[in-house]
């Protein structure tokens, strides 16, 4: 074989260099599974944090661990505690497993009886129903399954969030030393993590709140069945995009028009459809434009990956590991692929990440 077409010993060592370390954190991450939500989670909110962490430490001289428990309590009571209350009023509500799926089985069935009746059409049939019976059964026993560990989870990610809370600039530097990128994409990929934790752990849960209480008064209004139930429900359907809320509020506005309660099922349907459908556009049209904009197909799929791997908190994180994972793909693209390759720009958002990398770079 010629010189030139010998493969470099460089290339070698950076190669197996490279298998070992994929080895090794593959086996960190594969015996550590069980703390991966708990890493996110402390990533999470040390992003929300961050800016009031550096006020107290650097500005008003705080002791780096009253800065840090300060803002771990802060945290807790303003965004753990509402998702908390939230899950733990399901789990409660839905505990009783086999109670649950009774009383949805009647609902289920009073809703095809009436549909069937005034349509004339079995729009719902045998086989169709089994099927919708299992899966919400199913889906149901996997959720609420998988936030009774949620103590343990919120205790790990505080523990590692307080570490780094107490060294931002150790924690930070050695984030960047790490990545084996140009500064400028390190700057595009902080940036736009920093605008994704935003949205999805403040934005969406506001929305879904915001929903859910304003669902609520409605609920109240027109005399529907089980309304802190279904404000509960409401509030996390309201995370799911295009149909949202209307996933619980339609169905309920069948079956209340099935029972008899003509008035009540007709109102709440229009109150639903101006009053909570107004509120959505607004909060999602004012705080999450200023967030940032995700697309709905990554929020519907990292929902869906989101809580088959951590559960409810996978609300948060699946969003950002889908939009984490299409970030990386361009950051790829521009680190090795040719200059003549068009970028794909988003008008407005990436010009002005563009002019803060040239600032830093």
């Amino acid at each position: 074989m010629e010189k030139d077409q010998q493969i470099s010993g460089v290339k070698i060592k950076q190669v197996s260099l490279l298998a070992i370390i994929l080895v090794l954190a593959g086996l960190i991450c594969f015996n550590l599974a069980l703390f991966i939500p708990s890493v996110l989670g402390a990533i999470t909110i040390y992003v929300v944090c961050r800016k009031y962490n550096f006020y107290l430490q650097e500005e008003r001289k705080w002791k780096p661990w009253a800065s840090s428990l300060v803002l771990m309590l802060a945290s807790l009571i303003i965004l753990i505690l509402p998702v908390y209350f939230i899950v733990d009023l399901l789990i409660e509500k839905l505990g009783n497993a086999q109670a649950y799926m009774d009383k949805f089985n009647v609902f289920l069935e009073k809703i095809h009886t009436f549909i069937y009746s005034k349509v004339g059409f079995d729009i719902l049939s045998k086989e169709n129903m089994d099927k919708l019976k299992n899966g919400v059964g199913k889906f149901s026993t996997t959720a609420l399954s998988s936030t009774f560990n949620t103590l343990t989870v919120i205790m790990s990610t505080y523990f590692i969030l307080y570490f780094m809370l107490e060294s931002p600039r150790f924690f930070e530097r050695i984030l960047a030393s790490s990545a084996p990128l140009k500064r400028a994409n390190v700057a595009l990929i902080g940036e736009k993590m920093r605008k994704l934790i935003m949205a999805n752990a403040i934005g969406i849960p506001v929305v879904a709140l915001g929903q859910g209480l304003v669902a609520l008064i409605g609920y109240f209004i027109f005399g529907a069945p089980s309304p802190i139930l279904l404000f509960a429900l409401t509030a996390a359907a309201s995370m799911i995009p295009v149909v949202g809320a209307a996933i619980v509020f339609v169905p309920i506005c069948i079956f209340m028009i099935a029972e008899g309660n003509m008035g009540g099922g007709l109102g709440l349907g229009a109150y639903c459809l101006v009053i909570v459908g107004l509120t959505d556009n607004l909060l999602r049209f004012t705080l999450l434009k200023k967030l940032e904009d995700i697309h709905p197909l990554n929020t519907v799929f990292g929902i869906i990956m989101g809580m088959n791997l951590f559960g409810f908190m996978g609300l948060v994180f699946g969003p950002i590991l889908i939009s984490l994972t299409i970030l990386l793909v361009q950051v790829y693209r521009n680190e090795f692929s040719d200059n003549d390759t068009p970028e794909l720009k988003i008008p407005g958002k990436d010009d002005e990440i563009e002019n803060k990398i040239d600032l830093i770079v």
